[in-house]
């Protein structure tokens, strides 16, 4: 029996391809076109990969580089087990499962903004109760002169603020468990930890995927929290890479070598990102 094949399919995705082009490859594009150029107003030298050369050499990429690696690595080892202990504690049914969920999703409600002026006030030592129970206890703390609290304050912020999407993503991973694997498992009398180790976690391994990812990028891509928070203070000490770009791009105007580096600050996201995925899903491939 023949097949008659239609490609009139095809038609109904095209406004999808060409958004994303207009969204995505033209500006993308355009970067690129950027980084290859010289640019003085309206005058416009092609220069090869010298910008790349530059930038790659540039103290301040490689001094924000280290400090973006630095918190992402941190997010991740607080937030991806945080975000798992907290699923596991969360009620699986009835209204407190709501109310916890409901709980769970308001920090996810607040804009980036509004999360670092909460913080900016929560964190000082004359108004905010966090800054000011710290030193009543005796801690000399101030985000504002002291590199290290910064940092602190910082990664405290945004373990605040994101840990409930990876704890919402492992909530919803727990429940899609069948119960008859914890039936067996009941039988088998198996302890709470060989639960978690043999049932649990496996059956996590994709959306903890999904959130790993999304915790990684995001976090690699932060800029409004600590702008608002530190200003990339104290010196640089929170100064990340979003910010170091922003400064070339908008304060120095320097397009050309703005334009180099957001290629290769989207080279490393892209990299590292395909890494984790390599990684996380090397053993369902065997």
């Amino acid at each position: 029996m023949n097949k008659t094949h239609s490609n009139k399919a095809w038609f109904l995705v095209l406004p999808v391809f060409v958004l994303v082009a207009f969204s995505a490859i033209v500006p993308l594009m355009t970067v690129v076109n950027y980084s290859l150029q010289d640019i003085f107003g309206s005058t416009r030298f092609y220069v090869g990969v010298e910008w790349y050369r530059e930038i790659l050499n540039d103290s301040r990429l490689q001094d924000s580089l280290v400090r973006q690696f630095l918190f992402s690595g941190a997010v991740l080892l607080i937030e991806i087990p945080l975000g798992i202990g907290v699923a596991l504690m969360m009620p699986k049914a009835g209204k407190w499962s709501v109310v916890s969920l409901l709980v769970l999703s308001l920090p996810l409600l607040v804009p980036l903004n509004v999360v670092g002026t909460i913080w900016q006030i929560f964190g000082r030592a004359d108004i905010g109760l966090f800054g000011w129970g710290l030193n009543a206890l005796g801690v000399d703390y101030n985000y504002a002169a002291n590199p290290i609290d910064a940092w602190f304050t910082v990664l405290l912020m945004d373990v605040w603020h994101w840990t409930s999407l990876v704890a919402l993503l492992s909530f919803s991973g727990l429940r899609a468990i069948p119960d008859a694997y914890y039936q067996a498992a009941s039988i088998d009398r198996a302890s709470n930890w060989a639960v978690f180790r043999y049932i649990q976690l496996p059956k996590l391994k994709s959306v903890l995927l999904i959130g790993v990812l999304l915790r990684f990028m995001d976090s690699f891509m932060i800029y409004t929290e600590p702008f608002v928070l530190t200003g990339g203070g104290p010196g640089n000490s929170t100064t990340f890479l979003s910010q170091a770009l922003t400064k070339m791009a908008v304060g120095q105007f320097d397009i050309g070598p703005a334009g180099a580096f957001s290629i290769i600050y989207f080279l490393i996201i892209l990299l590292v990102s395909w890494l984790f995925y390599t990684a996380m899903t090397h053993g369902d491939s065997k």
